[in-house]
């Protein structure tokens, strides 16, 4: 049995397990080739390669794309880890030369981040490092994770819980809560208390169109409840919709601090505690010792 085992190791090279994964998540041979660089004969090979390897068909061809059988969908994690131990092992930690660097900086993150974040990042970095250049991409969660695993971002912004082992976070600040209104709301003459947070017409911001959030959450642990009359997806939006309507909004308090000036908005403190939340910058862990993401890392908490 190990001599068997030994020989189908011998022909499992790290070029077939690169195929396998991109194919899994991609789904067309023709785009993995692209990616890796290599023809699509080349691919058909790997692709023979494991099906002998593993007897088992793998993939199915079909008008959409390449199919994986049930025996794919099991291997996928296993190879997964596979792949990502041995990256880990071949990794060491390399010195990083801002001044000298060309290359291409991905992150990904949601418009909050991109607002207080992202500005001064690309401020700071353009005088340490001109050379280098920044993809900034709109992700939520998930799909930031998902780029992540697939090596198509080098960092995710935001706050993530429930994070799996194989990713990192780092810590950059902790953010609060400010509530904002037009300047001539009749909120602005009244005296703030909860009472009058709760007889407004609320707008949220939520990815998915969900009525409720975090601050609902609090007011029902308190007993109470507002009304909640529309729901927008990104940050922005939100403030132009309040600045020209009577709701009013509660919002991350550094996006509120750097911006709600452009749109003549007022701002408060929240009438209740609201739980802050942490914004990190997120790395998968075959990137724990690169010297590039303590950069760009430690560049953002400057910010």
């Amino acid at each position: 049995m190990y001599d068997i085992d030994e020989i189908a190791l011998r022909r499992l090279d790290l070029t077939v397990l690169l195929v396998f994964l991109g194919l899994m998540q991609h789904r067309k041979a023709v785009e993995v080739a692209g990616r890796m660089g290599l023809t699509q004969s080349a691919i058909s090979h790997s692709i023979k390669r494991l099906r002998d390897i593993f007897d088992d068909p793998l993939f199915l061809r079909r008008p959409a794309g390449m199919e994986p059988t049930a025996v794919a969908i099991a291997l996928e994690p296993k190879i997964r880890r596979a792949v990502e131990t041995l990256s880990e092992a071949l990794t060491t930690e390399t010195e990083f030369d801002p001044a000298a660097e060309t290359r291409v900086m991905r992150i990904g993150a949601y418009d909050n981040e991109m607002a207080t974040l992202i500005p001064g990042l690309l401020h700071r970095a353009r005088a340490q490092a001109p050379g280098l250049r920044f993809a900034i991409r709109s992700l939520g969660r998930e799909a930031a994770l998902t780029a992540l695993e697939a090596g198509e971002l080098d960092l995710a912004l935001g706050f993530i819980w429930d994070l799996p082992q194989r990713f990192q976070a780092e810590p950059i600040h902790e953010e609060g809560y400010a509530v904002v209104f037009r300047a001539d709301h009749p909120l602005a003459i009244r005296d703030w208390t909860l009472e009058a947070f709760l007889q407004a017409d609320h707008l949220v911001v939520s990815p998915a169109g969900d009525l409720t959030g975090v601050v609902d959450r609090e007011l029902e642990r308190l007993g109470h409840a507002r009304r909640v009359v529309a729901a927008v997806p990104l940050f922005f939006p939100a403030l132009a919709a309040v600045a020209a309507s009577d709701m009013v909004a509660t919002l991350p308090g550094r996006l509120v601090a750097a911006h709600a000036g452009r749109f003549g908005l007022t701002t408060r403190q929240p009438p209740l505690a609201i739980r802050p939340f942490e914004v990190a910058a997120i790395r998968h862990q075959r990137n724990a010792k690169s010297a590039m993401h303590d950069w760009l890392t430690a560049m953002l908490r400057q910010v």
